[in-house]
This record gives structure tokens, sequence and C-alpha cells, in this order.
């Protein structure tokens, strides 16, 4: 039960409240230590996954647990951004129109994990398409840029990267979300 593939996903769940923490009140060495370890959970999220296809581990609660450590990770340093202030300028990382994309990216994680548990209590699963693989990328990219951009404040063109991918996660999110509800509409009376 407790494999290799299922410990990286732990780890990544106990890698969020060190991430919170550091980007609590960051200078710019709270924001590279943030990026640093934002990268390793990155690459775990990757290799768990990779790994257990590879061995033939693949278990229950590595598939339960998987989606819960991304949604975690994700949500707490959407939360965090919009509420830690950058080194430079004293603004919120993800400020004014921004904040938008960040509740879209928030809500289409609940929404789908919603529909994903109402749909496995009958036996239908939505299998990940390309395009929400492409979601996650810009959504992972964005997160991280926007991070870096802290530790990195004499850049602004990694915040406006950060930013633009951030819009690009978020309309991937529209498609891929109203795709999943499509689905799901299907599966109910």
């Amino acid at each position: 039960m407790l494999s290799l593939p299922n410990l990286l996903t732990l780890s990544r769940i106990f890698a969020v409240p060190i991430l919170v923490a550091l980007l609590w009140h960051p200078g710019w060495l709270g924001y590279a230590l943030a990026f640093l370890i934002y990268c390793i959970a990155g690459i775990t999220d990757y290799f768990d996954g990779y790994l257990a296809r590879a061995q033939g581990t693949v278990s229950k609660l590595g598939i339960f647990l998987d989606p819960i450590a991304d949604k975690i990770m994700v949500a707490a340093t959407v939360v965090m951004l919009v509420s830690t202030e950058q080194v430079i300028g004293g603004h919120p990382v993800i400020a004014g129109w921004h904040v938008i994309a960040a509740l879209i990216i928030l809500l289409r994680e609940i929404a789908v994990s919603g529909l994903r548990e109402f749909l496995a209590q009958l036996s239908v699963s939505i299998p990940v398409s390309r395009l929400a693989k492409w979601k996650t990328t810009f959504q992972m990219v964005s997160l991280g840029a926007l991070i870096l951009a802290g530790a990195l404040p004499g850049q602004p063109w990694v915040h406006l990267l950060g930013l633009g991918c951030l819009w690009l996660a978020a309309v991937l999110t529209l498609l891929t979300g109203w795709d999943y509800l499509r689905v799901g509409l299907r599966h109910m009376d």
C-alpha cells in the first residue's frame, strides 16, 4: 500500500504546509525556497504516476490520493498568491482582474471533483483528455512562474509570463470543465 509512487504522492501533500509557510510573509528567499519546493512537488507528480504504471503498482490509494494532492497544492498556491504581496510594489502576486482567472481554476477543480465523485457512484469514469493535460501544464507553469517572480523582482517578464499562463489555463479550464459537465449530464436523470 505504501509503495514509492504513493509515498511520492504523500510527499506532495506534506509539502503544502511548508509551501504555505514560505509564502506567508516571503522575502525573495522565501519565494526562492517556495519555488524549489513547488518544482520538486511538480516532479513528484510526474514520477508517482509514471512509476506506478511502470512498476505495475497502481493502487486504489494512489488513484484516490493523486488528484487530491494536485488540488490541494494548486488551491493552496493560488490562495497564497492572491493574498501574498510582491517583494517590490506591495501588490498581491495575483490581483485585479487576474483573480478571476484564479477563481475559474479553483471553482472548476471543485466542480469536477464533485462530478467525478457522482459519476464514480455510477461506475462511470471520465478519462483525462489531452486538452486537460495542457490545462494542467499551463496551470503548473503559471503558478511556478508567479512564485519565481517573487524571487526575481527585477525581472517583471517572469510575472507577466505567469499571468499569461494563468489566463491560458483559465480558458482551458473552462473548455475542459464544459467537456466534463457534458459527459456528466448524460448520466443524470
